[in-house]
């Protein structure tokens, strides 16, 4: 009987300690936001959660970070959150603050020119830009990331162009997201405790492989 190489158990355990501690610190990064979905009716506090969701992108940055760290081999989960996260914590949260804005008021005007005549030519639109701003999201994260002294308006514009280039790439991590939404209706403890940081996972490498084009030539691939 061949017995199970002792670093199969090492890498094993350090992606279950990867997952379950990214998980921990993504709940206490986005903890009023978190608070927010379980206590209240979403149909109702949604301006509020508006106003919390943002808050979510530091801890978001800080575990693109870690996944990023992860790839190179790097094993210090909660060391590089928390720097990622104070790093890059005004900036990602005024781009997350504007993205949220264009996305909300978007789908307020959705809302109520959906019965409109002008509604037939508008909604689509208005859901196209949407879909823009939540795809392009990640990938500015991780281009804030991997490049933290490029001109932010550069950034923003290559990353919006590479996402709907690469519209497959982002189309997938749109299905992840909204997967990991519904989970959270169904099971918000497997959502919050298991999932994120695998959902974040895909998400993020799919940002970073849309990214490739822009990032120098030794930079390695996301796995």
């Amino acid at each position: 009987m061949r017995r199970i190489p002792h670093g199969l158990y090492a890498s094993l355990f350090g992606v279950v300690h990867l997952i379950l501690t990214t998980n921990v610190l993504l709940v206490i990064g986005c903890l009023p936001l978190v608070l927010l979905l379980i206590t209240t009716d979403p149909a109702r506090s949604w301006p509020l959660l508006a106003a919390a969701l943002p808050l979510c992108a530091p801890a978001v940055r800080g575990a693109f970070a870690v996944f990023g760290e992860h790839g190179r081999g790097g094993t210090r989960v909660v060391r590089t959150f928390w720097a990622a996260w104070r790093q890059g914590w005004g900036r990602t949260l005024a781009l997350a603050a504007g993205a949220t804005a264009v996305a909300a008021i978007a789908l307020v005007d959705v809302r109520f020119l959906s019965t409109s005549q002008i509604g037939v030519v508008v909604v689509p639109l208005l859901l196209i830009v949407v879909l823009l701003v939540v795809g392009t999201a990640p990938v500015v994260l991780v281009a804030l990331i991997e490049a933290p002294g490029a001109a932010l308006l550069r950034t923003l514009r290559i990353s919006l162009i590479l996402a709907a280039r690469r519209w497959h790439l982002t189309l997938v991590s749109l299905l992840v997201l909204a997967f990991q939404a519904y989970l959270f209706t169904l099971s918000p403890a497997l959502a919050l405790g298991v999932s994120a940081a695998p959902a974040l996972y895909l998400v993020w490498a799919d940002a970073r492989y849309t990214l490739l084009p822009a990032l120098p030539a030794d930079q390695p691939v996301a796995a």
